[in-house]
């Protein structure tokens, strides 16, 4: 597993990269961003800032392409499978970058700089030598590069200004100087000139049909394109003669619903595979384009990839791949993950094999080993906050946000019990004690959106409340228990973190900070506390009196929301929506590693059991896995290399 990856320029080069192992997700609103390698055997596909690798001879093997600084947001693979493009998304007013990647080698061959905000789509000439990229709704713009040189050769607003924006862009198949743009109200074959340096458009005859083009595709002899619309039909024009041909299915009740997003053409050319915003993946008959296959499958299907002549793969906007027989037509499900934020992570106490994750759609556990999905738990119209297993791994006990409390068994998913009204609004925060007698009695705290802080008695046949504290003004982001059962800490969005007695239920320390606490945690000899919020510091504080002892400065940027500690107490680790996971030294307050990779908020990290791996987990519903090595420092300094 190998990483070409590029550290941001406010990171020192003095920290080491914390290696990614391996990545759970698949960015599948990005419009074909599943792409099988000439190859065979190579699978390309973007999950946030990152390119993936997958090897299908080695399973579970992911190697990455990092150098984006935000979200990847179109892919393309030239001919031979030498160089792979790829484009990002941007912030407002600033340039948005086109890396293109020797596939060999895993690193950069060029870095274009000229779009703004957005990089819509990307395409490479058939024999490589040039590559023509599309810029979002706030640039419009075509850009032809010279991939030789490494230099633009040339640019064009990308449609009229009495035209909407332009969508996407094909290149020919046996012409190097040509291409094809579709749109809002355009669609475009272009001409490029290299000598005079210009590119010119010719615009197609559709007559009085009027149509917003979001996917376009060149048959192999460069005669037809066709068009997916999103008036869910198909059009067939011819690319010499710049003529609208056939519109299709034939039927006006047979057009797709939620119009068409994604097109390949088989190999044999015989049949166009459409992809359609309501799950529905079809096969249109040439020439005729009649419907011969449909199936459907969960979200908007955005790439179509052929394996093989009689296979493709399908990617949705649910993050979910198919594998689809040209000869059933039957899909079936290769991989799945979230594609909504994740809320929070949860391993069992003794096993680091398997971990749990909460979205806000549903709850899913993973194999830590193979990064498969082993059960899925979702409850309609619902979303799970906060997740934490039992001790002896037995229930998972999650709490949503209609205010709820429910456990659930790890490996059947049945529902065990269910604590109704258990906090007004959400319940935000868990946490377990151990069970302290043969009937398997325990306690579970919970914390929730109205800022109580609540003790429930569990036992195999009664869920009991013990006591409600209320204290806090805000929400409840965190709660943490002492080994001995007989305290815990809250942290909360109003700038407090409560030490509570749970004996007497009352109040031992309070901490205050100007900041929303957005995580909390014992050192291991529960001598002092960790804290990190929105104010981008991390706070140690005396346990026993509630008195600040130091406070680091741990992003430079924004909050601060996962932190954890190792069990020796030597390393911390936090992640923020600075989307950076950083690895410090506890007693000299330094950074070792630091981890880069997600390109949205870092919502959750965690340590696992075993203490040699770091999970993080983040808004756009990415999981990854970091390799977690204390060896690579020794008393402070670092050893290069380890």
């Amino acid at each position: 597993m190998a990483a070409a990856a590029i550290l941001p320029a406010a990171i020192d080069a003095e920290f080491a990269p914390l290696q990614l192992e391996s990545i759970i997700g698949f960015s599948g609103s990005v419009p074909q961003g599943h792409i099988k390698h000439p190859d065979g055997v190579h699978t390309i596909y973007s999950l946030g800032s990152t390119v993936v690798i997958s090897d299908s001879r080695v399973p579970n093997s992911q190697e990455f392409l990092q150098g984006h600084t935000n979200a990847v947001s179109c892919l393309a693979i030239d001919k031979p499978g030498r160089l792979v493009a790829s484009g990002q998304v941007t912030h407002m007013g600033f340039q948005a970058d086109i890396i293109i990647w020797d596939f060999k080698k895993r690193a950069v061959v060029h870095r274009f700089s000229l779009h703004k905000v957005k990089v819509q789509s990307v395409a490479f000439s058939p024999n490589s030598l040039y590559l023509a990229s599309l810029g979002g709704e706030d640039d419009n713009s075509i850009i032809v590069w010279d991939l030789a040189k490494g230099a633009a050769i040339c640019g064009s607003p990308a449609s009229k200004d009495s035209s909407g924006a332009t969508l996407c862009l094909a290149y020919l198949n046996r012409d190097d100087h040509s291409f094809v743009t579709g749109g809002d109200g355009t669609l475009r074959v272009w001409e490029l000139n290299v000598a005079q340096r210009k590119v010119r458009p010719t615009d197609v005859v559709t007559g009085q049909i009027k149509r917003v083009v979001k996917c376009v595709v060149v048959d192999d002899k460069d005669e037809y394109m066709y068009c997916g619309t999103t008036t869910g039909d198909l059009l067939e024009c011819k690319v010499a003669t710049k003529l609208f041909k056939l519109s299709g299915p034939p039927k006006e009740k047979e057009r797709f619903g939620m119009g068409i997003v994604s097109l390949a053409l088989t190999p044999k050319h015989q049949s166009v595979i459409v992809g359609c915003g309501d799950g529905t993946i079809a096969a249109l008959k040439l020439p005729r384009l009649n419907i011969v296959k449909s199936a459907k499958v969960s979200g908007t299907v955005t790439s179509l990839t052929f394996d093989n002549q009689d296979c493709f793969y399908a990617g949705t906007a649910y993050s979910n791949i198919y594998y689809v027989s040209m000869n059933d037509f039957s899909p079936v499900m290769r991989s799945t993950c979230h594609y909504a934020p994740i809320n929070d992570i949860a391993f069992p106490e003794h096993s680091s094999d398997v971990f749990a994750t909460a979205s806000d759609t549903d709850i899913r556990i993973w194999n830590a080993q193979t990064s498969s999905e082993l059960l899925r738990i979702a409850v309609p119209n619902l979303e799970c906050k906060c997740i934490v297993f039992k001790k002896d791994g037995t229930s998972l006990i999650t709490g949503w946000n209609d205010g709820k409390i429910r456990a659930f068994g790890p490996q059947s998913g049945r529902l065990q019990y269910e604590i109704g009204d258990a906090h007004k609004g959400c319940v935000t925060a868990l946490a377990v004690t151990e069970c302290w007698n043969d009937a398997g009695e325990f306690r579970v705290i919970s914390g929730g959106a109205d800022g109580q802080v609540r003790v429930w008695r569990i036992t195999s046949q009664h869920r009991t409340l013990e006591e409600a504290m209320k204290e806090h003004k805000g929400t409840i982001t965190a709660i943490k228990i002492r080994k001995t059962d007989l305290e815990c800490v809250s942290s909360s969005s109003d700038g407090s973190c409560i030490v509570w007695d749970l004996m007497r239920y009352v109040r031992n320390q309070v901490l205050f900070a100007p900041s929303f606490f957005k995580a909390v945690c014992y050192y291991p000899d529960e001598s002092q506390l960790l804290t990190s919020g929105t104010d981008r510091k991390v706070g140690y504080w005396e346990a026993y009196d509630g008195s600040l002892i130091r406070e680091l400065d741990a992003s430079q940027s924004d909050a601060i929301n996962g932190l954890d500690i190792t069990t020796d107490g030597k390393y911390f680790v936090i992640g923020g929506s600075d989307k950076l996971v950083k690895i410090y030294l506890y007693e000299e307050g330094s950074v070792a590693f630091v981890g880069v990779g997600h390109s949205t908020d870092i919502t959750k990290v965690k340590i696992s059991p075993d203490q040699r791996h770091v999970v993080s987990v983040s808004a756009d519903g990415a999981i990854f896995t970091w390799a977690f090595n204390p060896q690579a420092v020794t008393s402070g300094t670092l050893k290069i290399g380890a």
